[in-house]
């Protein structure tokens, strides 16, 4: 009987042998339960092999049940892996087949174990993809106050415009009411244009052309901010970064120094 340490091991640890045949079969696993689900919601096939594919979720699901409660006893400290981002991503990928009892359609929901492949990075040992995401998530932390204000001030605007719409338009061209009518501004600022509204007279139409010139406009300032930041960051790193003097092994942290502070030899 294995262990409870081995156990650990293996479900937790990518560098022995036995632990990265798990996680690959896991992955795997992973990409069939999602691939199940997806052609269960075609209709001419659920039709046909809609009691097989059940049976092959429940299978799946099972399997996921059993590995979510083996890591919850096999961890030394299962409060920290339960409310961890993997142990939430874990526990979501199993509830949506059982809601699926009580509410129709919701087990459609399991594609978010889509979410457990990201552990791919860490069995096929690919860190520098991590540190690249650190680096994109850091870079929204620092924008999330210049983005929050930039969201506030184009809901204010579209409010602004919707109203405007209502006003202008008659209610035979879709501007019912004012929250219609914004529905219809953000519609038309992001560029998306269902055409499901659509202006009618001149005057709507020339303010519609300038909510779509001005999306466009406003579609590059979210990507300026977080590039900025990530830009920034770059520089930190660098700046930070740290030299070896050949001569007298001393670490230099300024990258762009040419010479050693220590014995002035040539970087």
């Amino acid at each position: 009987m294995i262990k409870r340490k081995e156990l650990r091991e293996i479900i937790f640890e990518a560098e022995t042998l036995a632990g990265k045949r798990f996680d690959i079969v896991l992955l795997w696993a992973i990409l069939f339960s999602v691939l199940t689900v997806m052609l269960e919601s075609v209709e001419s096939l659920r039709l046909t092999y809609g009691p097989y594919f059940m049976a092959i979720e429940w299978g799946f699901t099972d399997l996921f049940s059993l590995e979510y409660l083996a890591r919850i006893y096999t961890v030394e400290k299962p409060l920290k892996y339960i409310f961890s981002f993997y142990g939430i991503v874990d526990l979501l990928a199993i509830i949506p087949s059982f809601l699926g009892l009580f509410i129709s359609g919701t087990h459609a929901l399991s594609v978010v174990r889509t979410l457990r492949l990201l552990r791919v990075f860490r069995v096929l040992k690919l860190g520098q993809f991590l540190k690249e995401s650190d680096s994109l998530l850091g870079a929204f932390r620092a924008a999330r106050q210049k983005i929050v204000v930039f969201l506030f001030a184009v809901l204010m605007f579209t409010v602004i415009l919707g109203t405007l719409m209502y006003i202008v338009e008659s209610k035979e061209a879709g501007f019912t009411s004012i929250p219609r009518s914004i529905y219809w501004a953000i519609v038309t600022l992001t560029t998306v244009g269902y055409g499901d509204i659509a202006p009618q007279t001149v005057l709507g139409q020339l303010i519609a052309s300038m909510i779509m010139i001005i999306g466009y406009g406003m579609i590059a300032v979210p990507t300026g901010i977080v590039g900025a930041e990530i830009g920034k960051s770059r520089q930190e790193e660098k700046s930070l970064a740290v030299k070896n003097c050949k001569s007298c092994e001393a670490k230099i942290t300024q990258v762009q120094s040419n010479f050693c502070s220590n014995c002035g030899s040539r970087l």
